[in-house]
């Protein structure tokens, strides 16, 4: 790498740059990359390490079969906003949050509700649940990970074709 940065880049292609490294290198490799890409340098990060690709890379692009399946922002790639949210009574707070024309929709699983809606508008809905004498006891925003973004683009889910 240090070679190919003499020659100030404009491109630099990298192919799972922290292969190899202890926890501490990778921490340092990391930061390295993200401070290379700003400016006037295109970073290209080829890696199969999902969690790694969030952590440094501000656009990304999957490929399947050799061709170019997706490609944007990860909040992009995520797709609508989500709340997960723990409340009792939970069909009390179903019929609520049914109520309030920001929320796309509501799927109650397993005792939650996951709604779409904009994460922005947690501390609103937390309130109107309270105030509505609802007990709240988990509220957080869900997030596809990238992982499960690459499987479901690439393999309708994964499962069913793991050998």
């Amino acid at each position: 790498m240090a070679a190919a940065l003499l020659k100030d880049p404009e491109l630099l292609i990298l192919d799972e740059p922290t292969n190899g490294l202890d926890p501490a290198g990778m921490a340092e490799m990391r930061a390295l990359i993200r401070r290379l890409g700003q400016g006037n340098r295109t970073v290209l990060l080829s890696s199969h390490l999902m969690n790694e690709v969030e952590q440094i890379c501000d656009r990304v692009g999957v490929i399947h079969d050799g061709r170019l399946v997706a490609e944007g922002r990860l909040d992009e790639l995520r797709g609508e906003g989500r709340l997960l949210v723990r409340a009792h009574p939970i069909g009390e707070a179903q019929r609520l949050l049914s109520t309030m024309k920001e929320i796309s929709s509501i799927h109650a699983v397993d005792g939650t509700l996951h709604i779409v809606v904009d994460p922005s508008g947690a501390a609103r809905i937390n309130r109107e649940l309270v105030n509505a004498g609802i007990a709240v006891s988990e509220l957080y925003a869900e997030r596809a990970s990238l992982e499960s973004i690459f499987l479901k683009l690439t393999h309708n889910g994964g499962a069913e074709n793991v050998e």
